[in-house]
């Protein structure tokens, strides 16, 4: 078999707001691969099926010199983020030829994976879509949700959640969690199609904080005993405001603050005031610990509709820096997955 090409989306250049389609990230075709005879060194050939888009990708976008939690794209080569693919041929053990592999991917339609570290054989046992597996059977919904609802905030019943971009992989599942913990769950998304959405699962409050005061909300829904953070700013300000004494806040992101300069919040006092807990996480500190758990129970109950989820899949890599774009905005309808190929 002749070479093919092996499409890829790179990092181009660093942006300084939100990243630009066709400039931050840009789809190249010049290189190829020799699926049957490229070397493998011991490890295995991945054909990618399925790739996740997150806001935390924003974070990785930057200069070198620049230091975070996580490592910087580097330029002039694909980004990386979770994905799901096919093993085409292995030199591996116990992987093989025909299984499907979850980890972190190079966006790129094939490659040479070395190890599984951070990875994992997929059995799919209940016949679930590859890209849920990216969404919310994969990192967005997995040891996150399932360890900071139900073990750092302590959920009980008859209290009071506010959750912030309920209509996303994140934090529909959070709502769903809570109110099977039999809580009152307040609910912000950015658009009224995602209002929708929040109350067919359950939200007992629903409202799209584009056009609704989200102050003016908590004040009369609450005061909030939980508070599930994703966007930092002007919600975590209200949040604050409107905590009960002794309430717990679980800060999962700060998207706001992502592409630009980030809101200065006013009334921290609270946190003294009110004695709260203040808990951030990175969901890789626990998936060793946590991860068979999930992924024992998490994939049956969506695939049994016990917990639901919604998905936007946008099909080729070619089209990797307009949903990034999207995601950045909150424009995206729902969990981002970009298509690479079937199978």
């Amino acid at each position: 078999m002749a070479p093919v090409t092996n499409g890829r989306a790179l990092f181009n250049a660093v942006p300084t707001g939100y990243p630009e389609p066709g400039k931050t990230i840009v789809y190249d075709t010049t290189q190829t691969i020799d699926l049957e005879n490229v070397a493998l060194n011991g490890g295995f050939l991945v054909k990618t099926l399925v790739l996740s888009i997150d806001p935390y990708l924003r974070g990785r976008m930057r200069a070198p010199e620049k230091a975070s939690y996580n490592m910087p794209f580097a330029l002039g080569e694909p980004i990386t983020s979770h994905g799901v693919g096919v093993v085409l041929r292995s030199e591996y053990a116990g992987v093989k030829a025909g299984d499907h592999v979850y980890g972190m991917f190079p966006h790129e339609e094939y490659f040479v994976k070395k190890n599984m570290d951070m990875s994992r054989v997929l059995h799919n046992e209940h016949n679930l879509p590859w890209s849920v597996y990216v969404g919310a059977a994969g990192m967005p919904g997995a040891t996150n949700v399932l360890l900071c609802l139900e073990r750092i905030s302590k959920a009980k019943k008859g209290e009071v959640a506010f959750v912030t971009t309920g209509g996303g992989p994140v934090g529909s599942l959070v709502i769903q969690l809570a109110k099977a913990d039999g809580m009152k769950v307040i609910a912000s998304a950015g658009s009224d199609e995602k209002v929708e959405f929040m109350k067919s699962i359950g939200a007992d409050v629903a409202f799209n904080y584009k056009t609704t005061n989200t102050k003016a909300v908590l004040e009369k829904e609450g005061p909030i005993n939980v508070y599930w953070d994703n966007v930092g700013g002007e919600s975590l300000e209200a949040a604050l405001d409107a905590a009960a004494s002794g309430g717990r806040f679980i800060e999962c992101g700060m998207i706001t603050g992502y592409n630009g300069n980030p809101y200065p919040i006013k009334n921290l006092m609270h946190i003294v005031a009110k004695s709260l807990t203040i808990s951030g996480f990175l969901v890789y500190n626990f998936q060793a610990k946590y991860e068979e758990e999930f992924y024992a129970t998490f994939p049956k109950r969506l695939a049994s509709g016990e917990l639901k989820y919604t998905e936007e899949v946008t099909k080729g890599l070619d089209k990797v820096g307009d949903v990034m774009l999207a995601v950045q905005k909150g424009t995206n309808k729902a969990k981002a997955v970009i298509l690479v190929a079937d199978g």
